[in-house]
């Protein structure tokens, strides 16, 4: 069984990618956990993810959190905020299958974007915070 971190990233990873929008956004089905060299600007990182326990006393459960990140190069903010909002309206209360667990709930529970560093990448955090049970 794979831990309710692990099964939530892969069910998030499986509904953006089959989103037409969000691959257009996108330029492709640029959605990476760790993103190959040379890979062409937009794209969305799966990045630090957590879990603890959240269980009843009958039923086995976690609290999970992942983070997903949107790397942009466009000038301005409005590209990686786009992708953002799109990222938000399909995950935030989404009805995920997962392989081992069964999702309880799932909210969009933080967004920001910022100037990385580099002066040119505009970075964009999605925070996504989850309930399961299995």
């Amino acid at each position: 069984m794979n831990p309710a971190a692990l099964d939530l990233q892969a069910a998030i990873a499986a509904a953006l990618l089959v989103d037409a929008d969000l691959v257009a956004l996108l330029g492709g089905p640029r959605i990476h956990d760790g993103a190959p060299r040379g890979t062409e600007f937009p794209f969305l990182t799966i990045g630090d993810g957590a879990q603890s326990d959240w269980s009843d006393g009958d039923t086995p459960g976690g609290q999970v959190r992942v983070t997903l990140h949107v790397w942009s190069r466009a000038a301005g903010k409005r590209e990686a905020w786009t992708i953002l909002g799109r990222l938000m309206s399909l995950l935030h209360e989404a009805e995920l299958t997962l392989a081992d667990h069964a999702l309880v709930l799932l909210r969009a529970e933080f967004a920001e974007v910022r100037t990385d560093p580099d002066g040119l990448t505009e970075h964009g955090v999605l925070r996504l915070g989850a309930l399961v049970e299995g």
